[in-house]
């Protein structure tokens, strides 16, 4: 008998891939697959509608006057407020003015500050200190993404074009939204009322030989009226601008949103010292105590989100290709709200 040798039938087997190298070779085919039922959710573990928690941190520097840390997923942003003083002589062609009226029409306002019980009148008032800050100039952002942040942008390299558009993106909405209020940044003289002095007629001359009685007329005390009829007019001397850093530590998703949610908290961490003008030195002088600081009063809480459409019907072919023709009648289009 002849032996016979064993046939061996090899069979090809098929690729596999681990999912975080499928992830780069196909996102789209990656992200279609968890989307689908019955999971339903994204790679990282989020429903279409959920965000990233924000992780924040308020008061982390020490020499400004307010800051904050935000970190939601990969991308982390550091915000730095600080106050400078502007003398209001420095101002081109600036004019004293003491009435709110005087005040809104050089700035281009449209009225005057009415009863503040009025909602009209509220939106009026913000839409005037909107537009004397932007006159001004008192709030200056600067996004910094130089920090080697991500491989894109090296440490030490020049301002890029994403960085100065994010910057006057947000001066932009800061305007819009009215947050700030102009009451925080202005800086007030109150001068001493000027009390009229009173004097007494001479006193008549009467002869040595007849003794007479006189009586002296003192000047009365200035009552309260005196003193509000004789009252000077207050004046703006100096204002408040707000130089606004945010540094960006690590960038990983979407940008805005993050920039935005830590310079509000930064903002609601500000506290401007108490500041005053001294007539004899011709300068304004603060309090360095943190008693007389004052926070700013933010109208409203405006909050910036990201939301992405995931269309799996305009895909690449090889997405496309993986559909089955039994799934026609399944979801081809998610809403995304903070995308990946």
């Amino acid at each position: 008998m002849t032996a016979q040798t064993p046939v061996s039938s090899s069979q090809p087997q098929p690729l596999s891939f681990p999912p975080s190298q499928f992830a780069k070779l196909a996102p789209r085919s990656y992200l279609h697959a968890h989307l689908s039922p019955p999971n339903g959710r994204r790679p990282s573990g989020r429903l279409p509608s959920e965000s990233r928690k924000p992780t924040i941190n308020t008061g982390s520097l020490t020499h400004c006057h307010g800051s904050a840390v935000v970190r939601s997923g990969d991308t982390a942003v550091v915000c730095a407020v600080r106050g400078e003083i502007l003398n209001a002589l420095d101002v081109v062609d600036y004019k004293p003015a003491t009435k709110p009226e005087e005040l809104h029409q050089r700035y281009g306002g449209t009225s005057a500050r009415l009863d503040a019980s009025d909602p009209d009148s509220r939106q009026s008032a913000r839409m005037e200190d909107a537009e004397e800050m932007a006159c001004l100039n008192l709030l200056v952002p600067n996004v910094e993404l130089s920090t080697g942040c991500s491989p894109s942008f090296l440490p030490g390299a020049p301002p890029s074009t994403e960085a100065q558009s994010l910057s006057h993106r947000i001066l932009t909405l800061l305007h819009t939204s009215q947050l700030l209020s102009m009451d925080d940044l202005r800086i007030w003289y109150h001068p001493p009322p000027s009390i009229p002095t009173e004097t007494s007629p001479p006193l008549p001359e009467a002869p040595l030989s007849e003794p007479t009685s006189m009586s002296l007329d003192v000047p009365n005390e200035p009552t309260s009226e005196d003193t509000e009829d004789n009252a000077l007019d207050p004046e703006i001397k100096a204002f408040w601008t707000l130089h606004i850093t945010l540094l960006v530590l690590s960038l990983s998703g979407p940008l805005f949103p993050t920039l935005w949610g830590v310079l509000i908290a930064a903002l609601h961490n500000t506290r401007l010292p108490k500041a005053w003008w001294d007539v004899d030195a011709q300068s304004v002088f603060c309090s360095p105590l943190i008693s007389d600081s004052k926070p700013l009063a933010l109208n409203g809480l405006p909050i910036a989100a990201n939301f992405g459409v995931f269309n799996a019907e305009k895909d690449g072919a090889g997405l496309m290709s993986s559909i089955q023709e039994g799934d026609a009648g399944k979801q081809r289009k998610w809403i995304l709200a903070d995308p990946d």
